[in-house]
């Protein structure tokens, strides 16, 4: 009798475990063109190196059609539980009754670098010429049109092509119709070693940005909150790892396989990026409200938002990185 009760406890502890051990899905929007670039770098790291694993959660990655603009829709609509997402579209939607809210940070502040022909040999031949950008709430149209008047071009000295997407701005540059256009890693590398020309970079002109956030519905992160704390310490130590010194070769390695780059173009990313370091990638994760409000400034100059202009805090939520010790 005593054999059988023991061997029932032990059934039934079994369970149990096995029960326990079942990860927590969450799914997970991605922007299509980030599939294979570096901002996707983190998410890649974190299931290769286990984090995701060790915090119990498996992430069902679906691609959402038609680029940044239509994160937030989908995550509104239900059908992801997280998005990434640009920040301006966070804040509009925000802004329109959305009740979604920032978690964690993703890309804080990127580089683009404003590719060109070869034929152009600075930013003054683009006078009259085609250039490629995103939307115009984008963040990437924000920051090339500042470097833009930096370098002494105003909005009408040039023309624009909106597309939205580094590989299919790339493609308009390629085929020869738009002169010049901002491309992230590592297709801006690619381009240079194909004959193409950087006449500038991104940051030049934005010093502080908060590019790119993880998104939730508020509701659904306060009824998962254990679930979203463990989410986010996954991508914190995720950029942990790849901003130490001493994972440079292993995250070199994972540029490669991630992006199908060469181990060139991954070290010159990554220098790019860290020789000094450009504030690129949060350090663990976390929210920069000086950057987000720099986005609501560019905005409010744009005309996308009307004054008073809101305050950051307005479309985060820090509990999660607090909890993980991120923030």
């Amino acid at each position: 009798m005593f054999r059988k009760t023991f061997v029932t406890l032990l059934t039934l502890l079994g369970a149990t475990l096995s029960l326990r051990a079942e990860p927590t899905t969450l799914r997970f929007g991605q922007i299509p063109s980030t599939v294979r670039g570096v901002t996707s770098l983190y998410r890649f790291i974190a299931e290769k190196q286990g984090f995701f694993a060790r915090e119990n959660i498996a992430l069902d990655v679906k691609q959402i059609a038609g680029g940044t603009d239509k994160m937030i829709a989908a995550l509104d609509r239900g059908e992801v539980d997280v998005t990434q997402t640009a920040t301006p579209y966070l804040i509009q939607a925000a802004l329109n009754g959305s009740t979604v809210i920032a978690i964690a940070g993703e890309v804080a502040n990127p580089v683009y670098s404003l590719i060109a022909k070869p034929d152009v040999q600075d930013f003054a031949a683009l006078k009259g010429r085609l250039i490629g950008l995103s939307l115009p709430i984008d963040t990437i149209s924000i920051s090339t049109r500042k470097l833009l008047a930096l370098k002494g071009l105003a909005a009408g000295d040039y023309r624009v092509k909106e597309l939205v997407g580094t590989p299919v701005r790339a493609a308009c540059l390629k085929s020869g119709e738009c002169d010049a256009v901002p491309l992230g890693q590592p297709e801006d590398f690619i381009a240079l070693k194909e004959g193409y020309r950087r006449l500038g970079v991104s940051t030049e002109a934005v010093a502080a940005f908060q590019f790119e956030v993880i998104a939730a519905r508020r509701d659904y992160a306060q009824e998962h909150a254990d679930i979203i704390t463990h989410f986010v310490r996954a991508l914190a130590d995720a950029f942990r790892f790849i901003r130490a010194l001493e994972n440079r070769d292993a995250v070199a390695k994972a540029i490669v396989e991630l992006t199908g780059s060469s181990e060139d173009i991954a070290r010159s990313t990554l220098a790019l990026y860290f020789e000094p370091d450009r504030g690129v990638l949060p350090r663990q994760a976390e929210i920069d409200l000086a950057g987000l409000a720099q986005v609501i400034a560019f905005m409010g100059e744009g005309g996308s938002i009307k004054p008073p202009l809101p305050a950051p805090e307005r479309f985060v939520d820090l509990r999660y990185l607090h909890a993980a010790g991120a923030q």
